[in-house]
């Protein structure tokens, strides 16, 4: 079935357009609209949601985003709707932060496992130490997404007093 105003699919039972709220054909008595939907006159326009980013993600999302990789975190520090939120600067230069320190550690694991291989039995315990410093960047990268995804300024320690001052908050 089509939307006599839009031309868009509707489904056969719908007494609404799910695209722009014209009103479908008779409806029963008793019946109301469906929540969240105005029916609009066939000239008028339908209302958009309000977006705050270009690309149409909200504030929430482009924090949380930002975690995903260094790569959105460094897009969101440059593109124009982003750079201006508060919380996406934030959430964005401390993902920077996390990957770096997470960098920073494998490279000095590795720097140390190679130089301690010789001591016998120590090289039992860095596939251990290397478990549980992957383990412990995970948990902090996990709870930034969470907590970025919720709009909460979430500082990790150490580097999010940093993040917080570069973001400027």
């Amino acid at each position: 079935m089509q939307c006599p105003s839009c031309h868009n699919e509707v489904a056969p039972q719908a007494s609404f357009c799910g695209f722009c709220g014209a009103q479908l054909g008779a409806v029963p008595a008793g019946s109301a609209a469906p929540a969240g939907f105005t029916p609009v006159s066939s000239g008028a326009a339908a209302a958009v949601p309000v977006t705050t980013g270009a690309g149409g993600l909200s504030e929430n999302a482009a924090a949380a985003i930002s975690y995903l990789t260094i790569i959105p975190a460094i897009i969101f520090l440059v593109l124009e709707p982003y750079n201006k939120m508060r919380l996406v600067r934030f959430h964005a230069i401390q993902s920077i932060a996390l990957n770096a320190i997470a960098i920073v550690l494998q490279i000095g694991m590795a720097i140390l496992q190679v130089t301690l291989h010789f001591i016998p039995g120590i090289w039992l315990l860095f596939p251990l130490v290397q478990m549980l410093v992957g383990l412990a960047i995970f948990i902090a990268w996990l709870l930034a997404i969470l907590k970025a995804s919720k709009g909460e300024f979430y500082k990790l320690p150490i580097i999010g007093d940093i993040s917080a001052k570069q973001a400027n908050i």
